[in-house]
C-alpha cells in the first residue's frame, strides 16, 4: 500500500487530496491541495463558501509511520461566508481550531497519556511535553462539552491533598458511574460553589443525595444550593475521626502515666485501631493481656466497638435511640477525646441519621482518591494545578474521545 493511500485511510480528507510524498530530513512530508469537486467549507459554521484567497503553507504533525514523522502540508483557503458573515480559513476536517497537529494524532497521545506519563509518551512519539500537554487539553476540552451528566443523582464531595503544605483539590465524584465530574482548586466555599455554578441549575435540581465529610464550608454550601438533595455524612470519615480520638486517648495516657505506660503500651496503637476480626493472632494474645488492666485505653476501644453496632441499624428510630444512649456512654466516659467527638455527632445528628434513609457513602470516592494520588506520583507531581487537574479529568472522567478514522492506539 502506499504512503498516499495509508494518509487517506488515516485522514478525514473529503474535498482535500494528496498530491505527492516525499522524504525530508524530517521524515515523510505529504502535501495536500483542494479537490475541484467540493466547494469550500467555512471553518466557522460549516456551511459552504465562497472562496476569496489562499494563505501560505502550514504544517500539520500527524501519527508517525513505523517510528518515521509524518507532516500534511497544506496551504488553507480563505472564505467569504454570507450565512455567519465575514472572512474566515476554510474548514480543514482533520485539525480542530489553529493546532498544529492532526486530530488523529491528538486522540492517540491523548489515549497513551491515561496509561504513560506525559514525558514518556513524549519521547514515544518523538514530540515535545508541550504538544502531549496540548493534546490532552484538546481531548478533556472535546470531553467535557460532550460527556453526559443527565442521570447523576448521587454525587459524593471530597478533597484531596495535591502537594505539601496544605494544597488541597476538591473533587466531585458520580457515585453511580464511578466517575469524577468536577475538579477544582482549593476547599473553600468559593471552591464547591463554582460546582454548582458549572452543574446549573436544572441539573443541580435533579440531584437525590449528596454525600460529604462534615467540613462546614462543603456543609453550607450544599444545604444553600441543593436544598432537595438528601445530605448524608459519609460514614468512613466519621469513623476516621472516630479511631483519632481513640488513638489520642492512647497518646494522653501515655503522656500522664510516664515512661513505665509507654513501654507497656509500646506497638499497640494499631491494635486499638484494627477492627478485631483483623488482629494477627500475637495481636489478640496481646490485646486480651491489656484487657485485664484498668487502662484509659482499653475503655476508649470498648465505646469503639460498641459504635460499630449503629451502623447496623435499618431504621432511623432505632438508630437515634442507640446513639443517645452511646452519646451518654461517651460523655460520662471521662475521655475528653471522646466527649468532643461524640458532641460533633450531636451537632450533625440529624444528618448523621440520614444514612438510614439514603445510604450511600463515600467508599467507591476514597479508591478514586487513590487513583488520583497514584495519577500524580507516577508522574512524579504536576507543577501547576491546572495540569493536575486536566490529567484528574482525562484519566478519571469517563470523557469521550472524538471520532478518527482509524486507531492507532
Amino acid at each position: 500500500m502506499l504512503v498516499e493511500s495509508l494518509i487517506k485511510e488515516t485522514v478525514e480528507m473529503q474535498g482535500f487530496r494528496v498530491v505527492g510524498v516525499q522524504r525530508t530530513e524530517d521524515g515523510l512530508e505529504a502535501k495536500l491541495a483542494p479537490d475541484g469537486r467540493y466547494a469550500p467549507r467555512c471553518g466557522v459554521c460549516g456551511r459552504r463558501a465562497r472562496y476569496r484567497d489562499t494563505r501560505r503553507d502550514r504544517r500539520f504533525r500527524h501519527v508517525p509511520l513505523w517510528g518515521i514523522d509524518v507532516h500534511l502540508v497544506y496551504a488553507p483557503r480563505r472564505v467569504v461566508c454570507k450565512h455567519c458573515g465575514g472572512i474566515h480559513v476554510e474548514l480543514l476536517p482533520w485539525v480542530a481550531g489553529k493546532r498544529q497537529f492532526t486530530r488523529a494524532l491528538m486522540v492517540t497521545l491523548a489515549t497513551w497519556a491515561r496509561v504513560l506519563t506525559w514525558k514518556q509518551v513524549a519521547t514515544l512519539f518523538h514530540c515535545s511535553w508541550d504538544t502531549v500537554a496540548t493534546a490532552v487539553d484538546e481531548a478533556v476540552a472535546y470531553g467535557l462539552r460532550h460527556h453526559d451528566l443527565s442521570n447523576v443523582t448521587h454525587i459524593g464531595i471530597d478533597e484531596i491533598s495535591r502537594k505539601r503544605g496544605h494544597v488541597y483539590v476538591t473533587n466531585v465524584y458520580d457515585l453511580t458511574s464511578r466517575r469524577l465530574l468536577w475538579s477544582g482548586e482549593g476547599r473553600a466555599k468559593e471552591t464547591l460553589e463554582r460546582f454548582f455554578d458549572w452543574l446549573g441549575k436544572e441539573r443541580t435540581e435533579k440531584l437525590e443525595g449528596v454525600c460529604c465529610d462534615m467540613w462546614q464550608p462543603y456543609v453550607d454550601v450544599v444545604k444553600a444550593r441543593a436544598p432537595n438533595a438528601i445530605l448524608v455524612f459519609d460514614k468512613f470519615h466519621i469513623v476516621q475521626h472516630l479511631s483519632k480520638a481513640v488513638d489520642q486517648v492512647r497518646r494522653d495516657e501515655i503522656r500522664e502515666k510516664g515512661q513505665f505506660h509507654k513501654q507497656l503500651l509500646a506497638k499497640t496503637r494499631y491494635i486499638w485501631l484494627k477492627n478485631p476480626w483483623n488482629l494477627t493472632d500475637k495481636q489478640r494474645g496481646r490485646l486480651g493481656e491489656l484487657e485485664k488492666l484498668n487502662l484509659k485505653i482499653n475503655r476508649a476501644y470498648l465505646l469503639k466497638e460498641a459504635f460499630r453496632k449503629f451502623w447496623g441499624y435499618i431504621r432511623s428510630g432505632w438508630a437515634r435511640r442507640y446513639l443517645n444512649k452511646w452519646f451518654w456512654w461517651a460523655t460520662h466516659s471521662r475521655l475528653q477525646p471522646l466527649r468532643d467527638f461524640a458532641w460533633m455527632l450531636r451537632r450533625h445528628q440529624q444528618d448523621l441519621l440520614n444514612y438510614f434513609n439514603m445510604p450511600i457513602s463515600n467508599g467507591a470516592v476514597e479508591g478514586l482518591n487513590n487513583k488520583a494520588k497514584v495519577i500524580s506520583h507516577k508522574a512524579y507531581g504536576f507543577r501547576t494545578p491546572g495540569n493536575y487537574i486536566r490529567n484528574l479529568y482525562h484519566c478519571m472522567a469517563d470523557l469521550p474521545l472524538p471520532q478518527i478514522m482509524h486507531t492507532f492506539a
